[in-house]
């Protein structure tokens, strides 16, 4: 360990790196995100590490776990350098196979390779589909560096930007460079960061004390880009937020993340105190004078303290609720003192805009969003992880190019965007651009980037609930509209959804929808209705089946509903007999069978069952 004292000395310990690096040597990358934990990426880096020593190999061939590579549907991923063979679905026992034939024959283990639809395998990782429409600017360096070295970050680059920052720019440049490239902010306000950064700068404060604060309170469902930024890269976020420290010249950082994210607190612990060993963090940061350290501090996983004001209410040990933004954060914020807070993602885009400019930057996406954005692309959908593209990409691209479409041939029915309190976009809007301002036009947002593919077995009123219900769970319940408002939702969408629904149903939840997300506290009240008005406003006619007809279209909502069997597919097989825990299907072997409507509980276990869909539902 060396600490550096100027940028020349970051440079020229960066060349020392890279000298001593053979780029021509194997080096067998591990994707090691959470997702591949439950892969066992843990039991394949140790098989690895294993096997080559048994055969003598061990300095002939490096073995290094990375954060995660994005194609959580196929993991372990095991990428080989310098050619780039990419394997999916590694197991610890592939490992001796992988060894033998690519690294000591030169040979391909053909069955570890992803496969098109016409059967060709694709040896490069670059080549998938998946990867190939991507552009992965911010998250493309998890694939290179273990986590938990700060020499492999600065084997890429890293801390390049830093130095750049506060040896060659004053912040009044790094602040109008933020400002030209178009930086908005990712957590799902989309405010303009340049703009919140000199606001930040120019309020006064006693003493000058000032604070940024990294919000990794990541909690919609199905979401974690922010988590696998901060398992995978957590020195990008720490450089983006020592770079936005200087700018607005703040000597104190937060970093605000969930208690659920383990790895991501272990990994970002042990680069910040790389980061200090190394003269990156703390005082006197690279000889230039400068003091800035941050601290973490671990959220309890209230799904509100991802508001800026209750976050930081939540920071001074207070309960964690949000109070009225008469006064920006960036005036009267933490300790009542000018605050910046930005999240996971946007901290990270900042060192790609000083390296490269901002002219480079706003060259990608579109006109008022720039750059690229991160998705977590999950549910009826065959390629599930997270995709980095640029703003403006269409849905359709997201989710037939990179997502693969939907699984068992079914029909593309609706698109969630922007967390829980996101709306849904309908199969009739599927080439709508990818952008803050579109998603809003369309009736959802682009929040921190969930992204939730829906098919014809969705149930657009019962997945309104299902949200609606999250959210009145979440609610801090400070405010009335929010509070009284998301129950009074429930209740009706819960009536709708039991057969018990009344016609001007659909225009209350209307009304109250329009009342909540103009009254309520904060963001998470005002946006809360989304889900339901969004679901009206495209699938009313799902809503009214189920309020005139007591029918429920896609087969969901268990009260309206009923199964039966058809007497021309049923051939007596008797697997949905063994399958129903109720007992309520009879019949003898190779003849029709029957369910009974007494017993049935409407579970659908019988339909998962059958494999010739002879189980209907009416």
């Amino acid at each position: 360990m060396k600490r550096l004292r100027s940028a020349t000395e970051l440079e020229g310990f960066r060349q020392e790196i890279l000298a001593a690096r053979d780029p021509n040597k194997p080096c067998v990358t591990i994707c090691s995100g959470t997702g591949c934990h439950a892969y066992s990426c843990e039991r394949v880096s140790q098989a690895f590490t294993k096997e080559l020593k048994s055969r003598g190999l061990q300095g002939e061939v490096d073995v290094r776990r990375t954060g995660c590579h994005g194609y959580c549907e196929r993991g372990t991923i095991v990428v080989i350098f310098p050619e780039e063979i990419c394997y999916l679905r590694v197991q610890p026992e592939d490992v001796p196979e992988i060894i033998a034939t690519t690294l000591i024959e030169k040979k391909l283990v053909d069955r570890l390779l992803y496969q098109d639809e016409e059967g060709q395998k694709i040896v490069h990782e670059g080549e998938i589909p998946f990867y190939k429409h991507q552009e992965r600017t911010v998250f493309g360096s998890n694939r290179f560096i273990d986590p938990r070295s700060i020499e492999d970050y600065l084997a890429v680059g890293g801390y390049s930007a830093l130095a750049k920052a506060l040896c060659s720019m004053q912040p009044e440049e790094i602040i109008g460079e933020i400002k030209r490239s178009g930086l908005r902010g990712r957590g799902g306000g989309g405010f303009p960061t340049g703009m919140k950064w000199e606001s930040c700068r120019n309020a006064p404060s006693p003493a000058g004390v000032r604070y940024i604060i990294c919000n990794a309170d990541e909690g919609d469902p199905g979401a974690y880009m922010d988590r696998s930024l901060l398992e995978g890269n957590p020195h990008s976020i720490i450089e983006g937020m020592i770079i936005g420290a200087c700018a607005i010249e703040s000597h104190h950082g937060y970093v605000y993340v969930r208690h659920e994210y383990p790895l991501a607190v272990e990994n970002l612990g042990i680069a910040l105190e790389q980061a200090r060993e190394y003269g990156l963090l703390g005082e006197d940061i690279l000889g230039s004078g400068f003091d800035f350290d941050i601290k973490i501090s671990r959220g309890g996983g209230a799904f509100i303290c991802g508001e800026s004001t209750a976050l930081m209410a939540s920071l001074e040990g207070r309960i964690g609720e949000p109070r009225a933004k008469h006064i920006h954060t960036v005036i009267n914020g933490l300790h009542g003192r000018p605050t910046n807070l930005n999240n996971v993602e946007t901290w990270a885009n900042v060192p790609l805009i000083i390296n490269h400019g901002a002219d480079w930057y706003s060259q990608i996406g579109t006109a008022n969003s720039k750059g690229t954005k991160i998705f977590s692309l999950v549910g009826r959908i065959n390629n599930t992880g997270l995709v980095e593209v640029p703003m403006g990409i269409t849905l359709r691209e997201i989710i037939f190019d990179i997502g693969g479409g939907i699984p068992e041939g079914r029909k593309f029915k609706a698109v969630q965007t922007g967390g829980p309190s996101g709306g849904c976009i309908p199969e009739s809007l599927v080439d709508l651009p990818v952008d803050f301002d579109r998603l809003v036009e369309a009736g959802s947002m682009m929040g921190s980037g969930g992204m939730i593919v829906m098919d014809e077995t969705t149930c657009m009123v019962d997945l309104a609930k299902y949200f609606v219900k999250f959210l009145t769970e979440e609610s801090c319940g400070k405010c009335v509209p929010c509070r009284e408002g998301l129950d009074r939702m429930l209740d009706i969408l819960t009536d709708i959804t039991e057969g018990q629904g009344k016609p001007s149903d659909i225009e209350l939840l209307e009304e109250l929808g329009d009342v909540i997300r103009g009254t309520s506290l904060c963001a998470l009240g005002s946006t809360a209705p989304n889900p339901v008005l969004s679901t009206i406003k495209y699938f009313r006619d799902e809503y009214e089946a189920h309020v005139n007809e007591k029918r429920c279209p896609a087969g969901v909502c268990k009260a309206l509903i009923t199964f039966s069997i058809d007497e021309e597919k049923c051939t007596g097989c008797g697997v949905c007999i063994k399958s129903c825990p109720q007992m309520a299907i009879s019949g003898e072997k190779k003849k029709l069978h029957t369910i009974d409507q007494e017993k049935c509980i409407a579970c659908g276990l019988c339909r998962d069952a059958c494999k010739f869909e002879a189980v209907i539902v009416s």
